[in-house]
């Protein structure tokens, strides 16, 4: 499971340490800097993709349980199996004309 915090610390961490060996590697502030954001996005459509594949995989979760349920109470109604739940009694309404 992701967590935003802990992706957060993580990724800022990450792009921290790529930042300095960027730097070392170029000696250019301004090259280490845009090498740095481009990383930074590349990052975030990482996190983007995993958390769409994340929701679409709970959603397929919920979607296959709901079906099963819904083929199990249809089979129930069809085997006329009866639950133990009871109705009240509709109250009674008299209507009159005047």
């Amino acid at each position: 499971m992701m967590y935003a915090p802990r992706v957060f610390v993580s990724m800022i961490g990450t792009l921290a340490v790529f930042a300095i060996a960027a730097y070392v590697m170029s000696g250019s502030f301004w090259m280490a800097l845009g090498e740095t954001i481009l990383c930074a996005v590349i990052l975030q459509i990482g996190y983007f993709i995993g958390i769409v594949y994340l929701v679409r995989r709970e959603k397929a979760q919920m979607d296959s349980a709901r079906s099963s349920d819904g083929v199990t109470a249809k089979s129930r109604a069809d085997a006329g199996v009866r639950d133990n739940l009871t109705a009240e009694a509709p109250a009674r309404v008299h209507i009159q004309d005047h």
